[in-house]
């Protein structure tokens, strides 16, 4: 799970960064510039982005056993400028402590 994690992580960080750009530098060119260079670029990167991000989501949503409606959550956290990177510390925090229970948790007697 912690490579599931750790994949999750840096995709979330790598569409939050991608994001910013496109809403922050893409956007005001595009439309108070009329310049799009920066929006086909970087848009479509997004995109592709977005669904390597969907992805690690879903594995490490699999992987830990979330309910669907937090494995949704997640998945539209990258949609929203900077949410994925409130998102990323949250689902960390999350996974490291279910993580950390279940290592404490005594184990089963066979009987």
């Amino acid at each position: 799970m912690r490579a599931a994690l750790t994949r999750y992580r840096v995709i979330a960080w790598i569409v939050g960064v991608v994001l910013i750009l496109l809403v922050v530098i893409g956007m005001p060119l595009k439309y108070g510039f009329d310049n799009p260079v920066v929006v086909e670029t970087v848009g479509q990167a997004h995109g592709f982005l977005y669904m390597v991000y969907l992805v690690a989501a879903f594995d490490l949503s699999r992987r830990a056993n979330w309910p669907l409606k937090r494995m949704v959550l997640v998945m539209l956290a990258g949609t929203v400028p900077f949410l994925s990177f409130w998102a990323e510390r949250r689902v960390s925090s999350l996974v490291i402590a279910e993580q950390r229970e279940r290592e404490q948790a005594p184990e089963p007697v066979a009987g």
